[in-house]
C-alpha cells in the first residue's frame, strides 16, 4: 500500500513537473513571440518616424524654395512697377487716369506742370471738380478720341492749347476699368504757326499796298499845298474850316507814313545795340505832361544785342506810347528786362487790357480800337521784331497788358 502510495506520489510529482515544464515552455514561447512582436512594432514605428522626419525636412526645404521664389517674384513685380512709374513720370506728355466713375486715380508730373496742378489737388477727386471747359466735356462723353486740339484756361488764368487723346483703360484680361487721358502742350507750336501765318499775310499785304500808299501821297500833297494857300487868303469866317482841313491832311499824311513804314521791306542794319541806352532814349521821349503815369524800370539784367538800333527804338517807342494811351486816368508803366537767351524786354501797363475776342487781330493792319488810331503801330512792331529773328508775345487781363519782345542773344 505504501509502495502504491509512493508510486502515486512519484507519478503525481512527475505529472506536476511535466505540467510545470509545459507551462514554462508555453510561457517562454509566448514571451519570445511578444518580444519579437514588440521588436517588429518598434522597427515599424521607427521607420514611420524616420520617414515622417524626412518628409518634414523636404517640405521645409520646398517651403524655403517657395519663399525664395515668392521674394524674387515680389522684387521683380516691384522693379517692374517702379520702372513703369519712372516711364510714366518721365514722358513729356501729360497722363491722367480715371476709374469707372471718372474719379482721378493717377496723374504724372508732366500733366501737373502743363495744367498747373498738384497730385494732392486731383487724386481721388471727380474729373469735373478739377478740370473744366472742353477737356472736361471730352472726358464726360467717355468716347474714344484719337486726336483733338482744344483751348484750355488753367487755374491761374493762363490760356494754353492742348492736343489730347482719350481712350478706355483696360486690365490684363481686356476688361474696361476706367479711362485714360493723354495730352501735350501745343501752345508754343500754335504761337509759332500763328506768327508764321501772320508774317506771310503781312508780307503779301505790304507788297500790294506800297503802290497804293505812294499814289495816295501824290494827291494828298496837292491838297496840302492848296490848303496852305487857302489859309493865307481865307477870311475869319472860313479860317477855322481851312485849319480843320489842314489837321485832317496831317493825320492822313501820318497814316501814309506809317503805312509806308509797314509796307516797305524791312532790312535791318545790324550792329551792337545797348538795350539799356535804347530804353533810356524811349523813356526820355515821354511827354512831360503825362500826369499820373508812374514809370517802374527793372532792366539791370539786360546786355547788348545785335540789331538795328533805329528799328528797335521805333518798336519799343510804339509799345511805350500804346501803354501810356491805355491809361488815360494814370497808372504804372513797367519796363523789365531779362538777359537770358532769348533776351526779353517787357512793356507793361495797368490799363483796361485787351479783350480776348480781339487779341488775335491786334497785329493786323488798320485794326484799332482807338478813336483816331491808324491800326499800324503793332503791325510795325511785330514786323520789326520778326525781322530780327525774334517774337512778340502779349498777355492781357483786367490788371493791364504786357507786350514782351524776345530777341536772340546773338
Amino acid at each position: 500500500m505504501e509502495n502504491v502510495i509512493f508510486t502515486v506520489i512519484i507519478l503525481s510529482s512527475l505529472f506536476l513537473v511535466l505540467i510545470l515544464m509545459s507551462t514554462f515552455r508555453a510561457l517562454m514561447n509566448f514571451h519570445r513571440k511578444k518580444v519579437k512582436k514588440e521588436e517588429n512594432d518598434t522597427t515599424q514605428v521607427g521607420f514611420v518616424v524616420d520617414t515622417f522626419h524626412e518628409l518634414v525636412a523636404k517640405l521645409k526645404e520646398k517651403e524655403r524654395e517657395l519663399e525664395g521664389l515668392k521674394t524674387r517674384a515680389e522684387d521683380r513685380a516691384s522693379s517692374i512697377e517702379i520702372y513703369n512709374e519712372d516711364i510714366l513720370q518721365s514722358v513729356p506728355s501729360g497722363v491722367i487716369s480715371f476709374d469707372k466713375g471718372l474719379i482721378i486715380t493717377k496723374m504724372n508730373s508732366s500733366a501737373g506742370k502743363i495744367l498747373d496742378l498738384t497730385e494732392d489737388e486731383v487724386i481721388g477727386k471727380d474729373y469735373d471738380s478739377v478740370l473744366s471747359g472742353p477737356v472736361a466735356d471730352v472726358i464726360g462723353e467717355r468716347k474714344t478720341v484719337e486726336r483733338a486740339e482744344v483751348a484750355y484756361v488753367t487755374g491761374d488764368g493762363k490760356r494754353i492749347w492742348l492736343g489730347l487723346n482719350m481712350s478706355p483703360l483696360k486690365d490684363s484680361a481686356n476688361n474696361i476699368i476706367g479711362q485714360i487721358l493723354v495730352f501735350t502742350d501745343l501752345t508754343e507750336l500754335k504761337a509759332f504757326q500763328s506768327q508764321m501765318e501772320l508774317r506771310e499775310r503781312l508780307s503779301n499785304l505790304g507788297e500790294m499796298s506800297a503802290g497804293i500808299a505812294h499814289e495816295l501821297r501824290n494827291p494828298l500833297g496837292v491838297i496840302s499845298g492848296y490848303t496852305k494857300m487857302l489859309m493865307k487868303k481865307a477870311g475869319p469866317g472860313s479860317l477855322a474850316a481851312v485849319e480843320a482841313i489842314a489837321k485832317e491832311v496831317e493825320v492822313m499824311d501820318r497814316i501814309i507814313k506809317d503805312f509806308l513804314s509797314f509796307a516797305k521791306p524791312t532790312e535791318p542794319a545790324f550792329s551792337e545795340v545797348d538795350l539799356n541806352e535804347l530804353i533810356d532814349g524811349c523813356l526820355g521821349g515821354i511827354p512831360g505832361g503825362e500826369e499820373g503815369i508812374k514809370v517802374i524800370r527793372k532792366t539791370d539784367g539786360l546786355s547788348k544785342v545785335r540789331g538795328d538800333e533805329v528799328l528797335l527804338r521805333q518798336a519799343l517807342t510804339n509799345l511805350v506810347q500804346n501803354a501810356i494811351e491805355s491809361m488815360p486816368d494814370g497808372g504804372e508803366l513797367r519796363i523789365s528786362g531779362s538777359g537770358g537767351d532769348p533776351l526779353s524786354v517787357a512793356v507793361s501797363d495797368t490799363g483796361h487790357g485787351i479783350p480776348e475776342s480781339i487779341r488775335d487781330k491786334i497785329y493786323m493792319p488798320f485794326f484799332t480800337t482807338k478813336e483816331r488810331g491808324t491800326g499800324l503801330g503793332l503791325s510795325i512792331v511785330h514786323k520789326i521784331v520778326v525781322s530780327h529773328g525774334g517774337s512778340l508775345d502779349v498777355e492781357s487781363g483786367e490788371q493791364g497788358t504786357t507786350f514782351t519782345i524776345n530777341l536772340p542773344k546773338s
